[in-house]
């Protein structure tokens, strides 16, 4: 805490001595946005949550500019000095200083502007997946898939009437909503199912926990999810579809977040969830955090679908390259081992703040085919 205390104050300081050179009133207002932008930052890392339940006011009011100029602070502050540095030999620290800091406020804002807009710019994807050994029955089953809502009472609502329309207008056999279902609070479950309680498909919803749902308080999300019923929760369970003698079984798995904070039952157990799998069924699995994959793949698993990673949030997909690809060895789209495929969804919210580039919230439709050997074909993503 004091290291970040004397970061505040060294960012902080940096500003406010370059707004001093201009006049009273812009150091004045400086001083207020560092005291608006700093005290919740100090109020949440002293209580380690928020110690009452964030309303949609306080998260668009209040964290959401917090965590923008928190953002942008270091960066303005390093080009402040820079720049007071490049002015120093012609005499002029000052105006060097506040030009740097200037320029870096504005392509600052405009990139958050940006990445603002790219959070609503829904989009479908098709994905056909050739699975060996797939039940001639089941071959062109439809599954879309949403993941990472992170819905909170500051989620547009009209997004999401957006979103359910755009999936049920694709008229798949069911729906997969592979975790993060809600942002931060077991009590934003309640804007979940006012948000996505359209959802239909004839085969059914069925959903699964991930990381923030673990977080926010699973027991209370899980009730509350249960109590609506708007769809199955799979938490290290199956459901088996029939359609004349054949059989596919969806499983769906816990989170590894739970393995340090959430309850029991929601840590991941793949033998428990394929118990119930007969023998020589196909099986579909929808786990959030696709670092569960190479368990799955092992098991004989024919297809994963997974998101968690939101493809960092920035990506360039046709290089294949996201923020997340730093970090992760399996970040975004799609990948094959032995006879198993994995898809990664970038997901539909956000977190922190609201920002994509390249990573377009996704609906994804994928189609199951009979084949020979297993592959995955990833169409372009069109506007939904």
């Amino acid at each position: 805490m004091a290291r970040f205390i004397a970061y505040l104050i060294t960012c902080w300081g940096v500003i406010l001595a370059l707004t001093a050179g201009v006049g009273v009133v812009p150091a004045a207002v400086a001083g207020a946005i560092a005291l608006y932008a700093t005290l919740p930052v100090l109020a949440f890392l002293r209580w380690r949550r928020w110690p009452f339940y964030p309303t949609a006011a306080f998260r668009l009011l209040v964290v959401r500019p917090a965590l923008y100029i928190q953002l942008l602070l270091p960066f303005v502050a390093a080009a402040g000095v820079l720049g007071a540095l490049a002015g120093a030999p012609f005499a002029h620290p000052l105006r060097g200083g506040q030009i740097g800091a200037l320029g870096i406020l504005i392509a600052g804002s405009v990139l958050l502007v940006t990445g603002y807009l790219g959070t609503r710019r829904l989009v479908v994807r098709h994905v056909d997946a050739e699975v060996p050994g797939l039940p001639v029955e089941f071959d062109g089953l439809r599954i879309a898939q949403l993941s990472d809502l992170h819905v909170g009472p500051q989620t547009p609502r009209v997004f999401l009437r957006r979103v359910v329309d755009a999936t049920n207008a694709l008229g798949a056999d069911l729906i997969a909503v592979t975790g993060d279902l809600v942002d931060d609070r077991s009590e934003d479950v309640t804007a979940y199912i006012a948000g996505l309680g359209a959802l239909r498909a004839p085969l059914g919803v069925f959903m699964i926990p991930g990381n923030h749902d673990i977080m926010a308080g699973w027991d209370a999300v899980h009730r509350g999810l249960r109590a609506a019923r708007i769809g199955k929760v799979l938490v290290n369970g199956v459901h088996i579809l029939r359609r004349g003698t054949a059989s596919l079984a969806l499983i769906g798995t816990g989170d590894p977040a739970a393995w340090g904070r959430g309850p029991a039952a929601a840590v991941p157990d793949i033998a428990k969830a394929l118990r119930a799998v007969p023998r020589d069924v196909t099986v579909v699995a929808l786990a959030h955090n696709p670092s569960l994959w190479p368990s799955l793949v092992e098991r004989g698993v024919a297809v994963t679908l997974s998101g968690h990673t939101h493809w960092g949030q920035f990506a360039v997909p046709h290089l294949d390259w996201s923020l997340a690809s730093m970090f992760l060895e399996r970040a975004m789209g799609a990948h094959r081992a032995d006879s198993s495929l994995l898809y990664i969804n970038p997901g539909i919210g956000y977190w922190g703040i609201p920002f994509r580039i390249g990573a377009s919230p996704e609906i994804t439709l994928v189609t199951l085919r009979r084949a020979d050997v297993a592959a995955a074909h990833v169409h372009r993503a069109r506007a939904a």
